[in-house]
């Protein structure tokens, strides 16, 4: 009885023992990339959710580039990832969404966003959407429509907020925000229940990078609720837009997509409520961030804000009539704006870097990346490189005068790159200097607390930041 029993150990020993061995060493049809699997299950992940209080890369991704090299292996919550920061193969691998590589996604985002659904019109669906997105936040839209009606929001949005005693700056643009793009989305059929959805929304983004663990209390779980419960908004809207016969067009992006639905087989009413689900999360969470983060670097850096505001001072001077709307033509003058833009999104990279999966083995630099595996483009990375970007953890928007096109290309992507680029890109930059023009050339601002940095790994103010916006000539 003992020998079997003794037996059965020892075979269980070596079970083990084997397979935390394949664990540590995967299956590859070549040489893997330097590095760690970490511990069997959940992989090196404890040590990626490490917090940091700087604008650098995450710890756990600076100590393997200096211990591996541009190019490492590593496993998240189970998945093996390689991680690059070598900018050549991140801009070519970009280039090749489609054929060496798809899009891939955490498994929280993966479930709002219905993400990684195999389906053999994938790529026509995104080619639609994207245009879809274009033809209402593309710089067509933007320079016929958008443009006053964002300025008249903005200004708004600005005195209200000067009547209050303070305000929370990231949740403040991300009302605003929210607000005026699902206007544009679907109009004003939410009004009666707008508030929740913001809330919902806002919820969501909070908890994006939550661990997926789906038990009641979990903040995972909280999300998965938040999204079904704005999901059944939605559809509720899209039921109602579309029941009706005699409805005016509004001109909105539920029009265009009920309308499309007499043409595009794959327009379903559940797909077109996913749709406005995504458009309105994508519409506010990023830029809010960036404005938010804005406002914490005017504020720490006067120089900065001297001379941006200098710059807009001079627009309102050669205006015939000074209170008269921004024109296409002065944004696309605001030079130092826009470089006060870039520099803000590449020390705000929100996320350490974009995913990818193999389609197939993909070689480089020696090494293989397997069939399966998910690539980490380690943007944060790229654009802290200090033999391209001197000491990159200064805000220096200046540097951006000495840039040529061709290394911002490679080194430079809060967008995206090649033909998964972000859609709203110019939108988001319009929303931005729209938001820096009003701000600096009508109002000044007080900081009441916070605006300290975290990294946990999503980039954030560990106690947001709170300040009181005055009217200049008060």
């Amino acid at each position: 009885m003992l020998t079997f029993q003794l037996s059965v150990v020892a075979l269980l020993v070596i079970c083990i023992a084997h397979w935390v061995y394949r664990w540590r060493n995967p299956k590859c049809n070549g040489i893997l990339p330097p590095g760690s699997m970490g511990i069997p299950l959940i992989g090196e992940t404890l040590q990626l959710l490490v917090p940091s209080n700087s604008f650098d890369i995450p710890p756990f991704l600076k100590t393997r580039l200096q211990r591996y090299g541009p190019i490492f292996r590593t496993n998240v919550a189970g998945r093996a990832v390689v991680v690059s920061a070598e900018p050549e193969f991140n801009h070519f691998i970009f280039q090749q969404h489609g054929r060496l590589v798809e899009s891939w996604y955490l498994d929280l985002f993966a479930k709002l966003f219905k993400q990684g659904e195999n389906r053999p019109d994938g790529a026509y669906v995104h080619k639609y959407v994207r245009n879809l997105a274009l033809s209402h936040f593309g710089v067509e839209s933007l320079k016929g429509k958008l443009l006053p009606l964002l300025e008249a929001m903005v200004r708004e949005t600005f005195s209200a907020w000067s009547n209050q005693e303070s305000i929370e700056v990231k949740d403040a643009v991300s009302a605003m925000a929210f607000n005026f793009a699902t206007r544009e989305i679907y109009s004003s059929d939410a009004e009666n229940f707008s508030q929740s959805l913001r809330d919902m929304f806002i919820s969501l983004a909070r908890g994006l990078m939550s661990f997926p663990i789906n038990i009641p209390g979990t903040t995972y779980n909280k999300c998965l609720k938040y999204h079904k419960a704005a999901l059944d908004i939605l559809s509720v809207l899209v039921k109602a837009r579309r029941a009706s016969p005699d409805r005016m067009l509004k001109g909105d992006v539920l029009d265009h997509v009920l309308e499309d639905m007499k043409s595009e087989k794959f327009l379903t009413e559940d797909f077109i409520a996913q749709l406005m689900f995504g458009l309105s999360f994508v519409s506010f969470d990023s830029i809010s961030w960036a404005a938010t983060l804005l406002i914490k670097l005017l504020g720490d850096n006067p120089l900065v804000l001297e001379e941006l505001t200098a710059e807009h001072d001079a627009i309102l001077k050669k205006r015939e009539n000074p209170n008269s709307s921004i024109t296409w033509e002065e944004y696309k003058s605001m030079t130092f704006t826009l470089q006060v833009i870039n520099e803000t999104l590449r020390l705000g990279s929100i996320s350490p870097g974009l995913l990818r999966r193999a389609r197939k083995d993909i070689q480089v630099n020696g090494y293989t990346i397997p069939k399966g595996w998910a690539i980490m483009l380690v943007s944060s990375a790229v654009q802290m490189n200090p033999d391209i970007y001197k000491d990159p953890l200064a805000f220096n928007p200046w540097r951006w005068k000495d840039l040529e096109p061709s290394v911002i290309s490679k080194n430079y992507m809060p967008f995206g790159s090649g033909i998964k680029q972000c859609a709203g890109s110019e939108y988001s930059k319009l929303f931005l200097a729209t938001f820096i023009h009003v701000l600096v050339t009508k109002y000044r601002w007080i900081k009441i607390r916070g605006g300290g940095v975290t990294r946990i790994p999503l980039l954030r103010l560990k106690s947001g930041l709170c300040i009181k916006i005055l009217e200049k000539n008060n």
